[in-house]
């Protein structure tokens, strides 16, 4: 298959899965298998080009993020909490993902041990959607720009499930921010404003570790991946939170449990 075409086909998936409850990286490892692409050659690809899908959140919310820059400026009690809480929720992933780094590799590429995990963990994750958004509490809490410092806190423990391998990272902080109380549209556009220093930071340890490997040629490809990446999150992202308000995430929950059962299905008869 055409080099490019795999950059194209892998930013799409990219774009569309990073932002919604479907996990990316999962969906990264089946497409790297399925199409069989040598998944240690694509690793640094599939991570480098997650800036593309930061780039859509800045650019979608450059207002707020310009309003928080000027507030700081300012000295704006209102700014500093909202920095705060932003990194208040990223540390408990930075320090878990900075301890356990060597396992989830370990696990990433090695095909033999991902997809059972990816087959596991979309289908109980979907479950849990199912059940966990029946029970959630009445929201108490509707403005994702002003959560208290614990929501805050509580919301980043939940990313923290984000580093097994099929767990989505907005999965588990939007339906965890509804068990805490947290309403939907504003526990998403907080997850939105924490996928930029989460996304990365692991983006730009990948590339410090893979940049004397990559020649002019991978460049050219990651630039690909990168635009189509951007693109195709841009659009998702502008959608989400009115397909959120409207159906919540059941639609993703009966998604991860077709697509998981079809995984182990697929493990069972062709390996």
């Amino acid at each position: 298959m055409p080099i490019l075409l795999i950059a194209i086909i892998l930013g799409i998936v990219e774009g569309v899965t990073e932002f919604l409850p479907v996990s990316s990286t999962g969906h990264l490892i089946l497409a790297t298998e399925l199409l069989g692409f040598n998944a240690e050659q694509w690793k640094a690809f599939n991570v480098i080009i997650q800036l593309g899908a930061i780039l859509a959140i800045v650019v979608l919310y450059w207002r707020t993020f310009w309003a928080v820059l000027e507030g700081m400026l300012k000295r704006n009690s209102v700014s500093f909490r909202f920095v705060r809480n932003v990194l208040v929720a990223f540390l408990p992933a930075a320090v878990a993902g900075a301890l356990l780094i060597k396992t989830i590799n370990a696990v990433l590429l090695n095909p033999e041990l991902a997809m059972p995990v990816i087959a596991v963990t979309m289908t109980l994750g979907g479950i849990l959607i199912l059940v966990l958004e029946r029970i959630a509490p009445t929201p108490r809490y509707h403005d994702g720009d002003r959560l208290p410092l614990a929501k805050s806190l509580q919301v980043g423990l939940c990313q923290v499930l984000a580093i097994v391998p099929g767990v989505s990272r907005s999965g588990a902080t939007i339906l965890g921010g509804e068990l805490l109380g947290i309403e939907r549209a504003a526990i998403a556009h907080f997850t939105f404003y924490l996928a930029v220093p989460t996304m990365f930071g692991a983006t730009a340890l990948q590339l410090y570790k893979k940049w004397s490997v990559l020649s002019d040629s991978d460049l050219s490809t990651i630039a690909i991946g990168f635009v189509i990446s951007f693109i195709v999150a841009y659009g998702v992202v502008k959608t989400f939170i009115g397909f959120l308000s409207r159906y919540g995430l059941k639609p993703f929950g009966w998604y991860r449990v077709v697509v998981g059962l079809l995984l182990f299905i697929g493990l069972l008869v062709f390996r």
